[in-house]
């Protein structure tokens, strides 16, 4: 189908396909695309079986070497003009984002503006420096130089396909390795058609790209091929420890960005209607169906009721719908299964005491903006990832108690601290042990300049993003050089 009657995705190229050296049918058959808001089928794509995967990473590495040798200046220039494509065609992309993922309008907007970003960021490494001169022990000459993995494998989720997939792709390109991605089969659209098309028509190289929509065959058949060097995933907690656990069982190099369970920590001196603005933003934009959702807000005892009094207003006022209506401030709930779950946390939570002052029901994957007080450890929506728009408020006496709240969480991505005395602020959050803290702002926060990840359930200690995107896709290679050959001993 054609959306607004504009033609850059072309779908008649992909449909029912997917993207080895150029569009081709997959052995393990079609898959249909589905508006989680409406049930219609919007597209059908190929699906991704072991043995597709391992025809992919077979193509991408024969390309890599090529890829590699590629100036530096070319392969930038090839990123740069997937960037002008992505943005020129704007218009025509965000309808496949709103009804593929269920985002409202600003949110799959922000997913090509931010998109084209991250590829532009990727353009600018493609020729940054990358080596240095080493001492030297014996006269010879040292130097050591960041080179490419090979194939890079990436595994991205359905929150924010276009973003989450695209962040890695372009930085992976950039340095000159070849790339096989295994989009979320729910959002294959966004997260991978309009990737794959992009940089067809900038030119990149046959074979260094390869797109295939898959589920877990597809995603454990690259965590085990051996063409393939390094897995970069994004998603559940759960899902990246059975990566790690495959990958490195074959040595392969991981790169996880997982889930979070987020603090706001509000300060008794903070700007209540600005942090109440903030508080229903983080917890409830998208859903709460982003990694960096405001899971927890935690308010000083002194200011909890006002608060919470002005995030029940808010929420309240926050409409559920069709997104393709632009009438909604929430869009549906990925799946029936998610719901499910959101809504046997919420019950929960009200069983072991806390209050539901709003929200807390759902009309199909249409769930109400929900606000829960009194929330306390061994609930689970104290301790667990939501991913659905549930505001979880939490009390705490002292600074020493909020930080220790925060850290003492299965998660580490993200937390925010809004005060009006800013070294305050500053101080709890260099006691926070998180990925990324957020002064005076929510907790939803990310771009393609900074390093993004966080400890424990969040991820392995990598990051993506920024001066990370050298340290995660090259790896170091020492050469060392004598004028000449000399003897040894033997």
């Amino acid at each position: 189908m054609n959306i607004e009657n504009q033609n850059f995705l072309d779908s008649e190229r992909w449909q029912g396909r997917a993207f080895f050296a150029d569009w081709q049918a997959t052995a393990a058959g079609v898959i249909d695309v589905t508006d989680p808001a409406t049930g219609a089928v919007i597209a059908s794509v190929g699906i991704g079986g072991a043995a597709d995967m391992a025809r992919a990473a077979v193509e991408a590495r024969g390309a890599q070497k090529a890829w590699a040798r590629t100036l530096p200046t070319d392969r930038a220039r090839i990123l740069s003009k997937a960037a002008d494509l992505l943005g020129q065609n704007g218009a025509e992309l965000i309808p496949w984002i709103m009804r593929e993922s269920g985002s409202i309008y600003p949110k799959a907007a922000i997913e090509i503006e931010h998109g084209a970003l991250f590829i532009r960021h990727a353009a600018s490494l493609a020729t940054a420096p990358m080596g240095k001169m080493i001492p030297t022990m014996d006269g010879r000459t040292n130097y050591a130089k960041r080179v490419p993995h090979g194939v890079v494998g990436v595994i991205s989720p359905f929150n924010f396909p276009l973003v989450l997939s695209i962040r890695s792709i372009a930085a992976a390109l950039a340095f000159g390795n070849s790339v096989v991605h295994k989009p979320d089969p729910r959002t294959p659209i966004s997260g991978g058609i309009i990737i794959a098309r992009i940089f067809e028509e900038a030119g990149l190289p046959r074979g260094v790209l390869q797109v295939v929509p898959g589920g877990a065959e597809a995603g454990e058949a690259m965590c085990t091929d051996p063409n393939i060097a390094m897995i970069s995933f994004t998603g559940s907690a759960r899902g990246g420890s059975k990566v790690a656990g495959l990958a490195g069982k074959h040595l392969k190099k991981v790169q996880l960005e997982l889930g979070g369970k987020n603090s706001l920590i509000v300060l008794d001196d903070a700007d209540l209607d600005i942090a109440a603005s903030n508080s229903a933003w983080g917890a409830f934009l998208h859903q709460g169906q982003i990694c960096m959702a405001t899971g927890l807000i935690l308010a000083h005892e002194k200011i909890a009721d006002a608060l919470t009094e002005r995030l029940v207003a808010k929420a309240s006022r926050l409409p559920a719908g069709d997104p393709s209506t632009n009438q909604v401030a929430l869009g549906p709930i990925i799946s029936d299964a998610q719901v499910a779950t959101i809504q046997a946390i919420v019950d929960d939570a009200v069983s072991k005491g806390a209050g539901l002052l709003t929200g807390g029901t759902h009309d199909g994957r249409y769930y109400a903006a929900t606000v829960l007080a009194d929330v306390t450890p061994g609930m689970r929506a104290f301790d667990e990832e939501i991913f659905g728009p549930v505001a979880c408020i939490a009390t705490f006496k002292t600074e020493d108690e909020a930080i220790a709240l925060t850290n003492g969480s299965d998660y580490g991505l993200a937390a925010g601290v809004i005060s009006s005395n800013t070294a305050r602020a500053l101080r709890i959050a260099d006691e926070l042990d998180v990925g990324m803290v957020h002064v005076n702002d929510q907790t939803v926060n990310g771009g393609p300049f900074a390093p993004f990840g966080g400890p424990r359930k969040s991820g392995n200690g990598a990051r993506i993003g920024g001066p990370a995107d050298i340290e995660e896709f090259t790896t170091w290679k020492w050469i060392s050089v004598k004028d000449a050959a000399t003897p040894y001993p033997f």
